[in-house]
This record gives structure tokens, C-alpha cells and sequence, in this order.
């Protein structure tokens, strides 16, 4: 979980090249819905949820830990090709080519999509469920928009 959020936060952003900016309240939306998704999580894992001694080795929490990996795997990779589709200065549309792009037109959001779900599975909790299907629904929708 935090791995991704290190990478997402920290290290993207300093990958990423010059491009569109982004909507101050687009920022602030993104923001709040982060804080309060972490705080969700936290507090569900924290107070909430109850394991038995045993969860770690459980096939379940094996599952969703594995395809939460290859889920962060897939979405570093893909926007690893996303950034380089283009040289500096380069104008147009390009399309992504490599990795998981051979076989979805966003690779990018199918991995991030597999790794909610992972972490869903590995969690078993109504709030990661409801993470998982937030992020189904709504890079979903993009994926669906940039396919076309």
C-alpha cells in the first residue's frame, strides 16, 4: 500500500514531463478524496478489521497481495511507456505499444484497477471493496474514453 503511494506521490510526478496543467480544483478534489480514501483505509485496517493469526499464509490474503504487486507492476510499467511515447518537443498522437498495451488500451488503468482489487482481496474489508469498485468505475469510464 504505501509503496504505491510513495511512487504515485513522490517519484511519478518527478518522471512525468511538462504537459497540460492541471485544474487547481481538480488538485483539491483529487487531494481531499486521497486524505480521506488514506484515512478510510487506515482506520478500517486499524480499528476494524480482525484477522485470524494465521491470515498472513491464507490463500486469500496470498492472492490479493500477488495482484496487488503485479497490478503496481503493470501501472509503473505502462506509464514508463506513456512517457516515452513521444521525443521532447515531439507533437501528436501516438499509440502506446509494449507491455500489457498489446493486449488493453489502458494498460495504465487496468493495472491500477488489478491492484485495488488485489489489495481489496488481501484486506477483505467493505472499505477496500468500495475502493476497488470506486476505481473500477471511474478509470473505467477514462479507460472507455481513451479507447475511443
Amino acid at each position: 500500500f504505501f509503496p504505491f503511494f510513495t511512487y504515485r506521490a513522490l517519484i511519478f510526478p518527478l518522471l512525468i514531463r511538462a504537459g497540460k496543467p492541471t485544474p487547481f480544483f481538480t488538485f483539491v478534489l483529487a487531494l481531499l478524496f486521497c486524505v480521506y480514501n488514506g484515512y478510510l483505509q487506515g482506520r478500517s485496517l486499524s480499528n476494524y478489521a480482525k484477522y485470524p493469526s494465521g491470515w498472513l499464509k491464507d490463500p486469500c490474503f496470498i492472492t490479493g497481495i500477488i495482484g496487488w504487486l503485479v497490478g503496481m507492476a503493470i501501472n509503473i510499467h505502462s506509464d514508463h511507456i506513456l512517457r516515452n511515447l513521444r521525443k521532447p518537443g515531439e507533437m501528436g498522437y501516438k499509440i502506446p505499444r509494449g507491455g500489457m498495451f498489446e493486449y488493453v488500451s489502458g494498460a495504465n488503468f487496468f493495472g491500477e484497477i488489478l491492484e485495488w482489487f488485489g489489495f481489496a482481496l488481501a484486506c477483505c474489508t467493505i472499505e477496500s471493496l468500495a475502493f476497488a469498485l470506486c476505481t473500477l468505475f471511474i478509470l473505467g469510464s477514462r479507460a472507455k474514453q481513451h479507447h475511443q
